[in-house]
């Protein structure tokens, strides 16, 4: 029961990655918590390598057609490195009760983001320097501390004020995703021997066959009918984290 649940939850993760191209470690956090009986802070760690997994091979079709800006996806990745491996240092010393409120906030801005209204087609800008070190910095913060790779970030400021094709801004934050997961798992080392891998594992192997499976068809499906019931899932999950920890344990 348990290998089919992993794997159950994996598909559902895979999925979201490949077809929304964020959110995999939103689900993939309470999923290890409340599924399988993870500590916050090992929960966080573990969907750093199931979200880095899936989004790199959800990333490879992406790749093939183009649709990923490498060099903004680097920069992002490179200027957050600081808050990135900083944050996962701090992880270790917060309360369980503080990560799960503070992912419970991400997960409602999350959700808010995901209800944006689609815009219109419009010539793509170049995100400036101002912009691009403070986005940095916040999504590097977010990945190592709460193991989010920060997808639901990039996805609406490529979108809405540079006017990135919603495609190309999915295959970049999948490029995101990945390498800032890859680098927080390596600053979350210390953690690594508390943490019983097969269930990570098996939601992993999941994860990878749809997300590949979503990606070759994402521009296929209605992408905004899956985005609004993803947006009221995370306040559901939100909702429902904060209870738990507040008012019931």
């Amino acid at each position: 029961m348990e290998i089919a649940l992993a794997l159950l939850a994996g598909a559902f993760v895979g999925a979201v990655l490949g077809f929304i191209g964020a959110g995999g470690a939103m689900l993939t956090v309470p999923i290890l918590i409340y599924l399988f009986n993870f500590t916050p802070v090992h929960a966080t760690t573990a969907a750093l390598l199931v979200v880095f997994l899936a989004a790199a091979f959800g990333l490879i079709p992406k790749l093939k057609s183009g649709d990923v800006q490498i060099k903004i996806a680097l920069s992002i990745w490179s200027l957050g490195l600081i808050t990135n491996l900083g944050g996962a240092i701090l992880a270790k010393q917060l309360s369980d009760s503080f990560i799960v409120t503070g992912f419970a906030i991400i997960l409602t801005l999350a959700g808010l983001s995901m209800l944006r209204a689609p815009l219109q087609n419009k010539d793509e800008k170049k995100i400036p320097l101002i912009v691009l070190v403070p986005i940095s910095l916040v999504i590097g913060s977010m990945t190592g501390i709460f193991g989010i790779g920060g997808g639901f970030l990039a996805i609406p400021v490529l979108v809405i004020f540079f006017h990135t094709p919603q495609i190309k801004a999915a295959g970049t934050s999948l490029f995101i995703i990945a390498i800032n997961c890859l680098t927080s798992l390596i600053g979350h080392q210390s953690l690594w021997r508390e943490i019983d891998w097969k269930i990570p594992i098996l939601i992993s192997i999941s994860a990878i066959t749809i997300s590949i499976f979503g990606s070759h068809h994402s521009s296929k499906v209605p992408t905004a009918i899956l985005r609004k019931a993803f947006a009221y899932l995370l306040f559901a999950i939100a909702i429902f984290s904060i209870t738990e920890t507040w008012f019931i344990s």
